[in-house]
């Protein structure tokens, strides 16, 4: 919106042309999504307390969470409304990419959010039956990736990069509409698996957040892109003030959210940020790069299906509880010392990710 009324207002003074650059915009989208996450924040603490919505707790879980029953949740509907306003704000509103990644990240959270209502008017734990949860999800994940399909202007947009390795793209053709829906899908059950301790899982997603917005800025500046060697794609660098806006809002939430969290995202932040990062992930064609950052939510996921497998095929567990950070929990570390060192290994991991940009 601001974007372009400032692109009108150059007519009047040239002084406005500074809005047009995507570095001053993602800048302000940083600040305007943690300025609104900061401010709302604790208003919405207050309501969510007041009218007793708060966290349900596994009975079957870790003893040190009995504890955190009635803290309030449904704190990601803090998140989501700080990343909307402020896209809408800063963002170029002509961009297809721009509308894809809040429908996604809009629609994801309104499942999330009908999961949570479930859970706190019912008094039920698990919430939405998963049936009905991955028919949302795909439903949503099947929308967005038939559109980026059919909307593609350029070859690169279909084509799988791989990183580390220099001029290899594989086209996808239609397939492209499958792995679009698997990483979309993927990445959201996975960044809700992983959050299930204090601000576990929204640092890690702040991190790999703001290294998407580097990819996208560099993918979509052409000489950036031909002086490092990477596809350049037209149109996705306005990814970089969504992805500043999620950066922005997911520290404010952090704010509340580190330990002893004084508010949880819920189901309605979770589902909605993981599908995010597949949504611009997709988008910048750095599907692969994103499971290379994201290997903590990988690592989570894949303790939890090897843990469901073992456990029918042979009727033993691998983990004493998925998903990983459980285990970790049960096996003595205190809480914060899981979360700050799944926070380093995200680092490590993102940094590993961004390398891919120069050694090819």
């Amino acid at each position: 919106m601001l974007f372009s009324l400032f692109e009108y207002l150059t007519q009047f003074h040239s002084g406005f042309n500074v809005f047009q650059y995507l570095t001053l915009r993602t800048i302000l989208g940083v600040l305007t999504a943690l300025a609104i996450a900061l401010i709302v924040g604790p208003v919405m603490i207050r309501y969510l307390s007041s009218y007793n919505i708060g966290q349900s707790v596994r009975s079957d879980g870790p003893e040190s969470h009995l504890s955190k029953a009635g803290t309030p949740t449904m704190g990601g509907a803090l998140i989501l409304v700080a990343i909307v306003i402020s896209t809408l704000l800063w963002a170029d509103l002509s961009s297809r990419f721009v509308w894809v990644v809040l429908f996604v990240t809009i629609g994801f959270g309104a499942v999330g959010w009908v999961d949570d209502y479930k859970k706190i008017v019912f008094g039920n734990s698990r919430g939405l039956s998963a049936r009905l949860k991955i028919f949302w999800q795909s439903v949503i994940g099947l929308i967005a990736a038939i559109t980026l399909y059919h909307t593609a202007q350029f070859p690169i947009e279909t084509q799988l990069i791989v990183p580390f390795i220099k001029n290899i793209l594989i086209d996808l053709g239609w397939f492209y509409v499958v792995v679009t829906y698997f990483v979309i899908v993927g990445s959201s059950n996975a960044v809700n698996l992983t959050d299930g301790l204090d601000g576990l899982a929204i640092l890690p997603t702040v991190l790999v957040g703001g290294a998407l917005g580097v990819f996208a800025y560099l993918t979509g500046n052409f000489n950036f892109s031909n002086y490092l060697g990477i596809p350049y794609v037209p149109g996705v660098g306005e990814m970089v003030v969504f992805c500043g806006a999620l950066v922005g809002a997911g520290l404010g939430f952090l704010w509340f959210n580190t330990y002893p969290a004084q508010v949880f995202m819920g189901d309605v932040g979770a589902l909605a940020l993981g599908a995010a990062l597949g949504t611009v992930a997709v988008i910048v064609r750095q599907e692969l790069v994103l499971f290379i950052m994201g290997g903590i939510f990988v690592a989570e996921t894949f303790s939890v299906m090897l843990q469901v497998a073992s456990f029918k095929l042979t009727g033993r567990r691998v983990f004493r509880m998925a998903p990983l950070h459980h285990h970790y929990e049960l096996k003595g570390w205190p809480e914060p010392r899981i979360i700050v060192r799944f926070w380093i290994i995200t680092l490590v991991l993102v940094l590993i990710g961004l390398a891919s940009l120069k050694i090819r």
